[in-house]
């Protein structure tokens, strides 16, 4: 589906890039913004898993796939798309969100119950983790707006929304299960 064999084209050279369905947009673009930082987030997520083993390893290996197809969700504004083309439209599906929900609800069945808000921290994965679930809030505020404008997949706004909170979940989880968290104390250091 995908052939890469010259990776410069000159063709944003005067700050336009192309969607995937061939229009061109300026490269500050919403749209290109909220897709661009779902690949900010996909980034994130390598720099996590050089922490991560096992099952977060697996599990964060999906969340990286996922969000490549979220990012072609994005890159596709034509939400009907053609059935017909050679490589019709890349869209997150609910199933994609229930899985999620899914994985969360598992991590989270273990955890004490929070007292106060966590701040970021703990192990380096924790840490990590959060990062990823900043950059996954920022895609989100990005997407809602897009949504806002123009042609955008509910579910694809639903996964980042899931996603966020997976990864809370996840950081707390690579905490010791939380007892390794961070706790925010209200006015500690007046």
């Amino acid at each position: 589906m995908v052939v890469l064999s010259k990776i410069y084209t000159r063709t944003g050279d005067k700050g336009e890039t192309a969607l995937g369905n061939g229009n061109r947009v300026p490269k500050d673009d919403l749209r290109v913004e909220a897709y661009g930082t779902v690949d900010e987030t996909n980034a994130t997520v390598g720099l996590a898993r050089q922490h991560a083993s096992g099952e977060m390893d697996a599990a964060l290996m999906r969340i990286s796939n996922d969000l490549f197809d979220l990012g072609a969700d994005f890159c596709r504004p034509d939400l009907a798309g053609d059935a017909t083309a050679e490589y019709p439209p890349l869209r997150v599906i609910d199933a994609q969100v229930d899985r999620l929900e899914a994985e969360i609800d598992a991590m989270n069945k273990d955890l004490k119950p929070l007292r106060s808000f966590v701040l970021p921290g703990g192990s380096a994965l924790a840490a990590q983790l959060h990062l990823c679930r900043t950059v996954s809030r920022r895609a989100e505020r990005l997407a809602v707006a897009l949504a806002r404008e123009g042609d955008v997949n509910p579910a694809a706004v639903k996964y980042l929304n899931r996603l966020s909170d997976w990864f809370f979940v996840a950081s707390r989880v690579a905490n010791d299960g939380g007892d390794g968290d961070v706790l925010w104390v209200p006015g500690a250091n007046r």
